[in-house]
């Protein structure tokens, strides 16, 4: 196919059918047929059918930043990142974040922002995810509420520590380092 010249915006292919291949947990995987619009030229591609996540950048009383690590079966490995997880369905994008981070690392806030979103990956998944600041959280005394295959670390560090580990890789994951890009974003403004 040819390549576009500057400033030409290439054109937006058409479904031609959508359908499940297969209904899992947390994603559904699907397949569309795509049609080019002006080539008439067809293909099958799939994608993750997926509701939208929130990560949550939580900022404690004494300024350090809420971190987890816990076993990631796609990496098969321990991973730092912040807390987040899956919205529920109807669930306002806040909400869902200031229960995600009591429920992983048993933090509370009084309140919490939207920050930022972002595609975690167009190419396959149609979903967003969403970036939610809280600040001066504290530790409950409800503790955490655990999902059945969780089991984390949480531990608050300094800022820059954070972003030392963001640096090195020691904190890998694109979403949370996605949350810190907004985070500092945030912060500039």
């Amino acid at each position: 196919m040819a390549a576009h010249s500057s400033g030409q915006e290439p054109p937006r292919w058409e479904i031609v059918n959508d359908r499940l291949l297969n209904a899992c947990r947390v994603w559904d995987l699907r397949e569309r047929r795509y049609r080019h619009p002006n080539t008439g030229k067809e293909g099958d591609f799939y994608y993750l059918d997926s509701r939208d996540w929130v990560i949550v950048v939580a900022r404690t009383l004494a300024g350090e930043l809420v971190l987890i690590r816990q076993f990631r079966w796609g990496s098969d490995e321990l991973s730092w990142e912040l807390p987040g997880g899956i919205i529920d369905p109807g669930e306002d994008v806040v909400t869902a974040g200031l229960r995600e981070l009591q429920e992983e690392t048993g933090y509370v806030a009084k309140s919490g922002r939207l920050i930022g979103h972002a595609r975690p990956n167009p190419a396959i998944l149609n979903n967003f995810c969403h970036i939610v600041l809280a600040e001066e959280v504290e530790l409950s005394v409800s503790g955490t509420d655990w999902d059945e295959h969780e089991e984390i670390e949480v531990r608050a560090l300094p800022e820059t520590t954070v972003m030392q580990w963001a640096r090195e890789c020691r904190i890998g994951h694109a979403l949370a380092l996605n949350a810190l890009l907004f985070y500092q974003l945030d912060k500039a403004d």
